[in-house]
C-alpha cells in the first residue's frame, strides 16, 4: 500500500516535474517576502513559566510591587568620591534621561533625586525629615555637606549609594506596553536606547555608567546573536567544502545547498505567517534546518550517483533515489519534527517558540531535500564516479563490518553498558538552573556581568532579588501578632546561606519605634499596643513597596548572593518550610515575586519538563520507528544507542559545569531528533537484506557501501558546523555547540557501531 502511494506520487511530480519546480519559486518567492518582515523579538514574558503558581503570585501583585523587570544603573564617580559637582550633576542628568525613556514605570524611578527618597531623624520636638536632596540643593561644598548627612541619617547606603560613596543607583521598573504606541514594550529597542543615551552620553573618562536588568540583558544577548549571521556564512563555506569533497562535482554541491537554503526560507517566512518573531534562542534554529537539510540531501546526491553508477540516466536515478529514500528520510525527518513538538509541553514561552520554529523548518525538509533536490537533480548530468578509488574505502567498510558479528558485538555492548553506568552516575548530578554568576547567556568577561559583578562588590542590593508575598486582611498591619509573625519569618530567612540582606514592613517598623524613643536601639522592637503600631507604620508609605494601600499585602524582600541554581533551590527550601509552618487562616506566606523568583519558577518549570520532554521525545522516535520498521526488536536497536548519547551528554554537561536550564534543556531534544537520522538510515538498508535473508553481517556491509559515506560525511559536517559557536560572544549558544558537536559526532558513531553490534544479537540467524 505504502509502495504504491510512493511510486504513484514520484510518477505524478516527475511528470510534472517543471511545473512543480516552477511552484516551489513561487512558494519561495512569497515566503522571501514574508521572511524580510521577520523582527528580533525578546519580550519578558516569553522567558517566564506564566502558569506556575509563583508567577500566578507575581503578575497578581505585579503593578502594586513591582515586577521582575527591572533596570538598575550604577553611576561610578572614578575618583572613589562622589561628593563633587560633577558627578551630581551627570546623576540628575542619568534620572532624569532614564524618567523619560518610554516604556518606564515613572512611579518606579529611584534615585537620590526622587522626592521618595527621604530621611528622617530624631529632634528635640519630635521627628524631622526631607528629601535627601532638598528643594534648594547647589553642589557648593556646604549642599554637599548636607546631602551627605541626608545619605546618612535615610539609610540608603548600599542600596541607593555604594558602600564607599564611589557611586550611587538609580533603579526603574518597565512596563509591559510602551505607552505612546500601547504596543508591547520593545525590550531590544530599549536597551538600544540606555546604551546609546545613558552609557554614550554620560560615560566618560570621570564617570562609569554600569547597567544591568533584564532589559540591557536580552539587549547585549540579541547584540552577540548577531554574530550568528557569521557563523552561518561559515557554516555555508565548510558545508560547501565538504558536499564537494564527498561529490566531485560543482552542481552537485551547490544543488543541497540551494535547497537547504529555500528550507532556511520557508522556514523564516512561516514564522511571521504564523504571527511569531525571532528571539536571540530561536535565531540559531535556520543554521540546524540547514544542516539538517544538507544532511538529506548528501543522502540523495550519494544515491543518484550509485543509480547513475549502474548505468541508469540521471532522471531516472533521481527518481529512483526519490522512491528509494522518502521513506526512511520521511520517517527521520518527521521523527524530528515530532521531537522539537515535545518542547511545546514546557511551559516557557521562548522554548515554545523555539519548538515551533525548529519543528516548520524540519517539516519543510522534506519538501525541499526530498522532493525539490531529486526533481532538479533530474534537470542536470551527472556522472559516476569512478570506481578504481573505492577499494580503500571498501577494505574500511568490510573492517567495520565486523561490529555486526556476535564476537565484536558482545564487546561493543560490554563498553556501550560500562559507558552508559559512568554516564548515568555524573548525569545523576546534574543541577537544574544557573552556575555562574551574572547572566548566563553571556561570558564571564562580557560588558553586562562585568557592571553586575560591580554593582554586587559595591552594593549589598542587586537585581538578585526575591520577594515573598504576605497576603492578609485588611488593616492587617495594625495587629502585633501579624507583623511579629513576618518579623519572625524575615528573621529566619535573613539567616539561611546565600541571603545578604531582607527588607520587610515589620523591620522597618522596628527602626521607626526607636526613632519614636530617642533612637535608643532597646526600642527598636515591635510596639505591642494598636496605637503605637499605628504610629510607627503611618511613617512608611505604600510608596516604599513594604505594604499596598489598605495594609493587607506586604511584600518580604530577600537580596541574595547570586541566583545560582543551589542558592536559589537553598532559599526557596527554606522559604517552602516556614511557610507550612506559619501559614493559617489570616496569613499566607507566598512565592515569589522578583528576579529570582522568576527564576526559581523557571527552574521548577525546567526540572518538571524534563523528565516528560525525554518520554515525548522517545515515544514519538518509537511510535514512527515502530511504524516505519515495523520491528520492535529494529525500533529497539535505533533507540538504544540514541538513549546512552543522552545521558553521556548530561554526563557532559556536569563535567563542564553546564546546567540544564532554558538554554540547554532543548538541546537533549534536538540532538536525539537529528541523531536519529543517522540510525534510520543505516537499519533501513539493513532491514531489507535482512527481509531476503542476508546474514547481519552481509547486510550491514550492504548498508554501509549503500549509505555509510553519506553517514559519517552528515556526522562530520553537522559537527565542524556548529563547533564553530565555541568562539560565539554568547555563552549559551558557545556551551549549546558544545553539546551538539558531542551528539552529532557520538550519535552517529552509535550507528556505526553500537547498532549493528545490536543487530548482531537481535538477528543471530538468516531470516
Amino acid at each position: 500500500m505504502l509502495d504504491k502511494l510512493v511510486n504513484g506520487l514520484e510518477s505524478f511530480l516527475f511528470r510534472q516535474r517543471a511545473y512543480v519546480i516552477f511552484a516551489f519559486l513561487l512558494a519561495t518567492l512569497f515566503l522571501g517576502f514574508q521572511a524580510s518582515h521577520l523582527k528580533m523579538d525578546a519580550a519578558f514574558v516569553k522567558n517566564i513559566p506564566l502558569n506556575h503558581s509563583y508567577m500566578q503570585t507575581y503578575l497578581k501583585h505585579q503593578k502594586q510591587f513591582g515586577g521582575a523587570n527591572s533596570i538598575m544603573v550604577a553611576v561610578e564617580d572614578t575618583s572613589g568620591n562622589i561628593f563633587n559637582p560633577n558627578f551630581f550633576d551627570t546623576l540628575k542628568q542619568v534620572h532624569d534621561q532614564l524618567f523619560f525613556i518610554p516604556g518606564v514605570d515613572r512611579a518606579q524611578v529611584k534615585s537620590l533625586y526622587s522626592p521618595s527618597t527621604r530621611f528622617t531623624e530624631v529632634v528635640e520636638d519630635g521627628f524631622a525629615g526631607g528629601p535627601v536632596i532638598p528643594a534648594d540643593f547647589s553642589t557648593t561644598p556646604a549642599g554637599l555637606e548636607v546631602v551627605r548627612s541626608n545619605i546618612e541619617k535615610a539609610g540608603i547606603v548600599g542600596r541607593l549609594i555604594a558602600e564607599d560613596y564611589s557611586a550611587a543607583m538609580v533603579t526603574a521598573q518597565l512596563m509591559d506596553f510602551d505607552p505612546q504606541t500601547g504596543e508591547p514594550l520593545d525590550t531590544l529597542a530599549f536597551a538600544s536606547q540606555l546604551e546609546k543615551e545613558l552609557r554614550g552620553q554620560y560615560e566618560n573618562d570621570e564617570i562609569k555608567i554600569h547597567i544591568i536588568g533584564f532589559a540591557k540583558m536580552a539587549g547585549d544577548v540579541a547584540e552577540g546573536a548577531k554574530g550568528v549571521v557569521l557563523f552561518f556564512a561559515i557554516a555555508i563555506l565548510v558545508t560547501a567544502v565538504m558536499v564537494y569533497l564527498f561529490s566531485h562535482s560543482v552542481k552537485l554541491t551547490l544543488l543541497p545547498l540551494v535547497c537547504s537554503l529555500v528550507a532556511v526560507v520557508w522556514q523564516l517566512g512561516l514564522l511571521t505567517v504564523v504571527g511569531f518573531g525571532l528571539d536571540p534562542m530561536s535565531i540559531l534554529i535556520p543554521f540546524l534546518v540547514f544542516a539538517i537539510g544538507v544532511s538529506h540531501g548528501v543522502q540523495m546526491i550519494n544515491a543518484v550517483r550509485r543509480r547513475v553508477g549502474e548505468g541508469e540516466s540521471t532522471k531516472s536515478a533521481a527518481a529512483l533515489a526519490f522512491r528509494s529514500l522518502l521513506i526512511p528520510g520521511g520517517v527521520a525527518l518527521l521523527s524530528d519534527t515530532v521531537g522539537f513538538m515535545t518542547l511545546l509541553a514546557i511551559d516557557i514561552g521562548i522554548i515554545r517558540e523555539l519548538a515551533i520554529s525548529a519543528s516548520l523548518g524540519v517539516a519543510v525538509i522534506i519538501l525541499t531535500n526530498l522532493v525539490l533536490l531529486p526533481l532538479l537533480i533530474s534537470f542536470t548530468e551527472v556522472k559516476a564516479l569512478p570506481t578504481k578509488s573505492n577499494g580503500k574505502v571498501e577494505a574500511i567498510w568490510r573492517k567495520l563490518s565486523c561490529f555486526a558479528t556476535p564476537k565484536y558485538a558482545l564487546v561493543v555492548l560490554i563498553a556501550t553498558a560500562l559507558l552508559y553506568g559512568l554516564g548515568l552516575q555524573q548525569a545523576n548530578k546534574m543541577k537544574i538552573g544557573d552556575l555562574q554568576g551574572g547572566a548566563p547567556a553571556l561570558h564571564f568577561d562580557s560588558r553586562y556581568n562585568q557592571d553586575t559583578f560591580y554593582i554586587t562588590d559595591h552594593f549589598s542590593i542587586t537585581t538578585d532579588v526575591m520577594t515573598v508575598i504576605v497576603e492578609a486582611f485588611p488593616e492587617a498591619c495594625t495587629y502585633h501578632d501579624v507583623l511579629t509573625q513576618i518579623d519572625e519569618f524575615e528573621w529566619q530567612v535573613a539567616n539561611t546561606p546565600g541571603v545578604e540582606s531582607t527588607a520587610s514592613l515589620a523591620s522597618i517598623a522596628k527602626r521607626v519605634n526607636a526613632g519614636f524613643n530617642e533612637g535608643n536601639p532597646k526600642w527598636q522592637v515591635l510596639p505591642r499596643t494598636t496605637a503605637s503600631l499605628v504610629q510607627a507604620v503611618g511613617q512608611i508609605p505604600t510608596t516604599s513597596g513594604l505594604l499596598d494601600g489598605n495594609c493587607s499585602v506586604m511584600p518580604v524582600y530577600l537580596f541574595l548572593k547570586d541566583h545560582k541554581a543551589e542558592t536559589i533551590e537553598l532559599v526557596i527550601d527554606k522559604v517552602k518550610t516556614l511557610s507550612a509552618k506559619m501559614d493559617n487562616d489570616k496569613l499566607k506566606f507566598k512565592l515569589a515575586s522578583g528576579p529570582v523568583g522568576v527564576m526559581a519558577a523557571t527552574n521548577e518549570a525546567v526540572a518538571e519538563a524534563q523528565l516528560p520532554m525525554m518520554l515525548y521525545v522517545y515515544g514519538a522516535v518509537f511510535v514512527l520507528c515502530l511504524i516505519s520498521f515495523r520491528s520492535i526488536r529494529a525500533t529497539v536497536a535505533v533507540i538504544l544507542p540514541l538513549y546512552v548519547v543522552s545521558t553521556l551528554a548530561q554526563a557532559l554537561m556536569t563535567q563542564l559545569d553546564i546546567g540544564l536550564a532554558v538554554s540547554t534543556l532543548p538541546v537533549i531534544a534536538l540532538g536525539v531528533g537529528i541523531g536519529v537520522d543517522y540510525g534510520i538510515y543505516i537499519l533501513s538498508t539493513m532491514a531489507v537484506k535482512l527481509r531476503d535473508g542476508m546474514p547481519v553481517q552481509t547486510a550491514y556491509h550492504q548498508a554501509l557501501i549503500e549509505r555509510g559515506s553519506a553517514v559519517i560525511f552528515t556526522g562530520l559536517t553537522l559537527a565542524i558546523g556548529v563547533s564553530t559557536w565555541f568562539f560565539s560572544a554568547l555563552k549559551f549558544q558557545m556551551d549549546m555547540g558544545i553539546l551538539l558537536t558531542f551528539m552529532f559526532l557520538v550519535n552517529m558513531l552509535g550507528a556505526i557501531i553500537i547498532l549493528p553490534a545490536i543487530g548482531a544479537i537481535f538477528w543471530r540467524k538468516p531470516r
